[in-house]
């Protein structure tokens, strides 16, 4: 049975592919920051060696923060991820580097495909985009990077569980209009991860793990309000003009999925069907007062 060892576990993903992995019954070594610091290479060697497989959930995720501190967060998206594939490399494991849409300019108006050219708007792009090129620079075969976008999941902050919050606490809330994405259940990315993984013919390469679909953050405001039980004209929409932040965001962050298929997987679902499934999740329930 392959070893599997997910790194950045305590985190929102890294918690979720846990729950995947074990279920299935998968060897699992599971690291968070505090048991395993990525810029170390000599850790990181004796981290990766005797697994099989390595999941890379560990990242610097302050985007506005990285404006002031792009070598810190390059220290750990770009070298530290260079460190695991080279670790990688020798004990002949397979690394799947969790990236992001930030790493693209987001100038588009339809999914923006896996090949597309890179660009990114700020500094955190800029780090990821430092890791997604040293996975495919030091592991041309056994190398997957997956971006995700708009991610929300029961073991960690994200916007869903904040609109769900502020619900208890305001009659309305303004919710930007004018950027479009995709919002993806950490727990359906968990399981392509897993799926992808245990997938030995798998090209290698840039896969985007993100939900079919788009919308806006008004738009999943509003559907998550409904789903909850919720009036959804309590959520006006505006514009990201209204709420200025250190680090530009891409307008557009609507991906394609057409690589999914010459791994002979099926791409993540419909957001709208995952956050149904998500909210009945006791940790969202909860949020709004109701009971499984």
């Amino acid at each position: 049975m392959t070893a599997w060892l997910v790194t950045g576990a305590g985190g929102m993903l890294g918690r979720d592919l846990q729950d995947v992995l074990g279920a299935a019954g998968e060897r699992v070594t599971a690291l968070d920051r505090a048991a395993l610091d990525i810029t170390d290479p000599q850790a990181v060697r004796a981290a990766v060696r005797g697994h099989g497989v390595v999941v890379n959930c560990a990242a610097w995720t302050d985007v506005d923060g990285a404006e002031t501190a792009e070598a810190a967060a390059t220290a750990v998206n770009g070298t530290g991820v260079r460190h695991l594939a080279l670790a990688c490399r020798e004990a002949g494991a397979r690394l799947l580097q969790v990236s992001t849409d930030y790493v693209l300019p987001g100038d588009t108006d339809g999914p923006c495909p896996e090949d597309a050219p890179t660009g990114p708007v700020n500094a955190y792009g800029r780090a990821k985009l430092a890791g997604e090129r040293a996975v495919l620079d030091v592991l041309p075969d056994t190398g997957y990077v997956v971006r995700t976008a708009w991610l929300y999941g029961e073991h960690g902050p994200n916007f869903v569980a904040t609109m769900l919050k502020l619900a208890a606490v305001r009659d309305t809330l303004d919710v930007v209009d004018d950027q479009h994405g995709q919002p993806t259940w950490s727990h359906d990315l968990a399981r392509q991860l897993h799926a992808l993984g245990g997938q030995a013919g798998a090209p290698a390469g840039i896969y985007h793990g993100t939900a079919a679909g788009r919308t806006t953050w008004y738009g999943l405001a509003r559907a998550a309000y409904r789903l909850a039980g919720l009036d959804p004209d309590r959520i006006r929409p505006t514009t990201s003009a209204a709420f200025p932040r250190p680090a530009a965001r891409p307008a557009y962050s609507v991906l394609g999925h057409d690589r999914w298929a010459l791994a002979g997987l099926a791409p993540l679902p419909a957001w709208e069907t995952s956050l149904a499934e998500a909210l009945q999740r006791p940790a969202f329930r909860a949020l709004t007062g109701a009971h499984p």
